[in-house]
């Protein structure tokens, strides 16, 4: 990067850490360490919220899953709306009457003490694993910026976050939200006008969708019935809206964002704003990545786009074999040039023969293309040993680098970084209050002043750190594109945890023991379901959801039998 990016990085990142830092100050309790005081208005709720599920992973991946994959990753978040309305209606007034700190702490009074810990438990391992791999994102940039192992930029976002988050606490968190989401959004707005801008002139924005769509990158809604299928219709709305229920609702990470709130009609408004506006900046993520696709039709893409992995490559015995893929890839993209030029002229003539012949041998040519970069994958696989190998995460990356100006290279970085901060940051900050309020606070029998509540919080704060980091050095050997990742991650707990708040909510007559043991056998059958590619990840969501509240049904049932005999 250039010294004015370098300097519009810097500024634009200790700008939003200062602002944080100065609203932030005077914290004195444990209330206004996790809770903010409760007294944010609806407007930084709903920002905080946006900005604690928008994190780096969302800014790098979203736009190589629809480079890769196309637009239809967008009816994933379908089924959001509804389930706003359903938090809205069922679970922000239960949590706001009883004055928690913690979504867990309801369990405890409708349940008991091992049903809460145990909810609390799967909660710390997701989201812990899940934060891990939001420190991973920013220290893949630092890691192509400065051409550094990703050992040590790991290290150091890790440090970072961990820092800025511990002195901090949620009210930093919240005020610097509201600050990143509207730099983000203008970010955005200004990266997607530069893709087209950078096309060539006589190739405007419709054409580029129409390039896009020939390529089939335009497939935002799929109506086909699949349980296969990771993203249709039919997987969005229902698996979508269990998820949606299950990650707003229960878990603590979106929890402590609208309990923040001033009161439960300012909570609601914030999730309301959440609901109107998700889709829509997600999908216009996903439409940049469509567009960078069209753009790289035009200009010779990298056959391989993790470029410290390429620079590791080349120093290998496989240098060779490498360069000769790379030099087939560049003949290849020529030939296309071509294939894509005339299509546009037939675009441009109306020519709808022309169009279809065209767009024929375009199809062709990037069948051709794909199987040029399955076999450099294969080659980067026996490189780093590692089957588990994908660049999608680095195709907006390096887009970035490569081809926006000066200035604008910086303030991208800055955005995805400050996404980083964001999600990061909420997401340390909820695993030290549900550790401090469901687990250190029960069990630490001795009562202890305000004061030394919010010192174990800091500590406890630093110890997930710490663990967040250690998944992270992992996160590299998942493969998957990194948001497909986190939330097939989520998707392992999600449906269980969200059966235990609608038992807890609606079947009144359904005990703690009985919850506690099919809440077991929900996450055997659900990690099974996985592992045996029973279905797609998003049904999981349906299957632990409501396969909890069958066999909670069924066990009480023998449990009252058992003791009336």
């Amino acid at each position: 990067m250039s010294l004015i990016d370098w300097s519009v990085l810097m500024i634009t990142l200790l700008s939003i850490i200062l602002y944080g830092v100065w609203k932030s100050r005077g914290t004195k309790n444990i209330e206004g360490y996790l809770l903010a005081d409760r007294q944010l208005p609806w407007y930084s709720v709903g920002l905080s919220v946006m900005a604690t599920q928008a994190s780096a992973i969302t800014f790098l991946s979203a736009p190589g899953q629809a480079y890769s994959d196309g637009l239809r990753f967008v009816q994933f978040y379908f089924g959001l709306p509804l389930a706003m309305i359903v938090i809205c209606i069922a679970f922000i007034p239960v949590f706001q009457r009883l004055n928690v700190y913690t979504a867990y702490e309801y369990l405890e009074n409708r349940f008991d003490n091992k049903t809460r810990s145990l909810t609390a438990f799967l909660f710390l391992l997701q989201r812990g694993l899940s934060t891990g791999i939001t420190i991973y994102a920013p220290a893949i940039i630092l890691s192509t910026i400065l051409s550094v192992s990703i050992t040590y930029t790991t290290l150091f976002m890790g440090g970072a976050v961990i820092l800025y988050t511990v002195y901090g606490g949620t009210k930093a968190v919240s005020y610097t939200q509201m600050f990143q989401m509207a730099i983000i959004f203008g970010g955005l707005l200004f990266a997607g006008f530069m893709v087209v801008h950078l096309l060539p002139p006589e190739v405007g924005f419709t054409d580029a969708l129409h390039i896009a769509g020939k390529m089939g990158k335009m497939n935002a809604i799929d109506t086909k019935f699949d349980w296969n299928n990771r993203y249709n219709l039919w997987s969005g709305i229902i698996g979508g809206f269990f998820l949606q229920l299950s990650y707003f609702g229960t878990d603590q990470s979106q929890v402590g964002r609208y309990l923040t709130g001033k009161s439960i009609a300012q909570s609601r408004l914030g999730l309301v704003m959440n609901g109107l506006l998700k889709i829509p900046m997600q999908f216009l993520i996903l439409l940049i990545g469509t567009l960078v696709f069209a753009f790289y039709q035009f200009h010779t893409p990298p056959v391989f786009f993790n470029k410290v992995e390429v620079e590791s490559i080349r120093k290998s015995q496989y240098s060779k074999q490498f360069d000769s893929l790379q030099q087939e890839y560049v003949l290849q993209q020529e030939s296309k040039r071509k294939q894509i030029n005339e299509y546009v002229v037939a675009l441009h003539q109306n020519d709808n023969i022309r169009q279809q012949d065209a767009g024929a041998a375009l199809k062709i040519s990037q069948a051709e293309a794909d199987t040029i970069r399955a076999k450099t994958v294969r080659l980067v696989r026996k490189n780093t040993g590692s089957q588990k190998t994908n660049d999608t995460d680095y195709v907006f990356l390096s887009f970035v680098m490569d081809f926006l100006p000066v200035g604008l290279v910086g303030l991208l970085i800055a955005i995805i970084f400050l996404a980083a901060m964001g999600s990061t940051a909420s997401g340390l900050n909820s695993l030290a209050s549900t550790t401090v309020v469901d687990f250190y606070k029960r069990f630490h029998k001795q009562e202890e002043s305000e004061a030394y509540y919010l010192s174990a919080s800091r500590w406890i704060t630093v110890l997930w750190g710490l663990f967040c980091v250690v998944v992270a050095f992992f996160a590299s050997r998942l493969g998957d594109n990194l948001i497909e990742v986190v939330n097939i991650l989520g998707s392992f707990f999600y449906g269980t945890i969200l059966g235990i708040f609608l038992v807890a909510f609606w079947m009144k007559n359904i005990k703690g023991t009985a919850v506690f043991y099919a809440a077991l056998i929900t996450e055997l059958f659900v990690i099974a379901a996985w592992y045996f590619n029973v279905m797609a990840f998003l049904w999981l969501n349906v299957l632990g959801c409501l396969l909890l509240m069958i066999l909670a049904w069924i066990i009480q049932q023998f449990l009252s039998s058992a003791k009336s005999a």
